[in-house]
């Protein structure tokens, strides 16, 4: 029966990938048609072709996705232009953006229900106040004092951790992941879901559609409901061509009770705590925090919960300090922050820009892909030849052949500006973490590749002098033994190589 059902879930799923084949076969077919009539659209097309290049070159976005989208339509002159229209102008994904606009803006004033710590953060930590005013002025996201860190890794610490909390709550668990796969890890939790939705704790599992595309059968939700857990599946997949399809939600975040909270790399899959073999030993990291700061945690859920359902709620009676005193002691600032790809803003991209260029000795970086355009790249330039030690690990064994390439493709001009470039041997490094100075990390859930920095939904916790800080320190530093450090020499190649390197370079924004 189990064969069964797996036998058909796959059969969909493959169905809506040769739909959405047929499609683009179709709008091919339609425009290179011999017809009279053909050829009068071909002219027309291209004509579109030329004035979408011009507006495309004239619009505000990154230049790396200018460059692609006119290098494609140059390519084909015909199609490309209506391509990039028909791929961009959705209204489904107007209506996306325009939903999340209006709960963000009824939302905002909720995150500082446990007070405003912005003028005291701005004395304790001075050099860092354009990040704290970024986050917390433009960006939404306020700054914490009464809150503790815990910093995990691997998966299998988090697991525990996790497993821990989730049998102390009360009154609510929120789970949102990109990915629950059926196994060990996600069949000991669910046990306790069961438990605590039959006891009157209020449950709720998100996770995105695409990220179980294959892994969870098609009904699942109505699965979890029978247990009395509510369930959703973020953005479902559809066969249809849109810009919304590209748009993940691939933030990892528990939440109990709105007290303690979880975020950073580990879905809840048998890989991520090693329970089984897929690239090797997987090396990942969470952050815990308990204490004011995982309120914001829990509206960042309940904010994603609303944009997929049609109804709203009132936030604040989630809030748990309401009856009691938040008395948790402060371990130094926490400040999580959430990014959105339904605005111009790129909030992790630019938490991850001011740690780069406010270093003064160093900034340590764990990533699993480095596909990044310009300013980061130049910033990371920039900060190795002024004189900071910028070191930085990814995997050795890939888990996407042509994305590894690419991620190789950046090493070159970054070792020859004095940074220092590492894979981990041991298997596949899946950590999002920074670190610089002794004073400020972040820990979260943005790769540094072009889909998380800007189409996905993301989120990440950054901290000043929490004891964490130095624990995301010491656990770079003890990756290092279990890497190879990448020398030019490594870096150099042949012709054909270099080539496919530098053309895949050109394509890293779809990747």
């Amino acid at each position: 029966m189990k064969n069964r059902k797996s036998e058909l879930f796959c059969r969909r799923k493959l169905f809506i990938a040769f739909l959405i084949v047929l499609q683009a076969l179709f709008l091919v077919y339609a425009i290179i048609s011999t017809s009279r009539s053909s050829e009068l659209i071909g002219w027309a097309l291209s004509l579109l072709s030329v004035l979408v290049a011009l507006y495309i070159i004239n619009k505000r976005d990154k230049d790396a996705y200018k460059l692609t989208w006119v290098f494609l339509i140059l390519l084909f002159p015909i199609f490309g232009g209506l391509f990039y229209l028909f791929f961009t102008a959705q209204t489904s994904t107007k209506k996306f953006e325009k939903k999340l606009a209006v709960i963000e803006s009824q939302s905002r004033d909720r995150f500082l229900l446990p007070g405003n710590h912005f003028e005291t953060a701005c004395r304790d930590a001075p050099e860092h106040i354009p990040q704290i005013r970024y986050l917390q002025d433009f960006a939404g996201f306020p700054i914490y004092s009464r809150t503790a860190t815990k910093y995990l890794t691997p998966g299998e610490m988090k697991f525990e951790y996790l497993l821990e909390e989730l049998k102390k709550a009360e009154k609510y668990i929120f789970l949102e992941y990109f990915i629950i796969r059926e196994g060990i890890m996600w069949n000991a939790i669910l046990d306790i879901l069961k438990e605590k939705a039959a006891n009157g704790v209020e449950v709720r599992v998100m996770y995105d559609d695409v990220g179980v595309f294959f892994d969870l059968p098609h009904k699942y939700p109505q699965k979890l409901q029978s247990l009395g857990i509510q369930c959703i599946a973020f953005n479902p997949f559809k066969p249809f061509l849109t810009t919304k399809q590209n748009n993940r939600d691939h933030r990892k975040i528990a939440s109990i009770d709105g007290k303690v909270a979880f975020t950073g790399g580990i879905n809840i899959a048998d890989e991520y705590i090693n329970a089984i073999d897929k690239h090797g030993h997987w090396k990942d990291a969470s952050i815990m925090i308990t204490g004011e700061a995982a309120w914001s945690l829990t509206l960042m859920f309940l904010q994603m919960w609303d944009l997929s359902t049609p109804d709203t709620e009132d936030y604040s009676k989630y809030y748990p300090w309401k009856e009691e005193e938040c008395t948790v002691s402060a371990d130094g600032l926490v400040q999580p922050y959430a990014d959105s790809p339904m605005d111009t803003e790129n909030v992790g991209e630019h938490v991850y820009l001011q740690i780069i260029n406010t270093a003064k000795k160093y900034v340590y970086i764990n990533t699993p892909y480095l596909i990044i355009d310009n300013s980061m790249l130049s910033a990371l330039r920039l900060a190795a030849k002024s004189g900071v030690d910028v070191r930085i690990v990814t995997p050795h064994r890939w888990d996407k052949r042509i994305v590894h390439i690419t991620t190789r493709s950046y090493y070159r001009d970054l070792i020859e500006a004095g940074v220092k470039i590492y894979e981990y041997t041991d298997g596949f490094i899946h950590s999002k973490t920074f670190v610089s100075d002794d004073t400020v990390a972040t820990v979260g859930t943005t790769n540094l590749d072009f889909r998380s920095l800007y189409l996905h939904f993301e989120c990440g916790v950054w901290m000043y002098k929490t004891s964490s800080v130095m624990e995301v320190k010491d656990d770079f530093l003890l990756t290092l033994e279990k890497c190879h450090q990448i020398t030019e020499q490594d870096c150099k190649s042949s012709f054909f190589p270099r080539l496919l390197q530098d053309v895949l370079r050109i394509f890293a924004p779809l990747m």
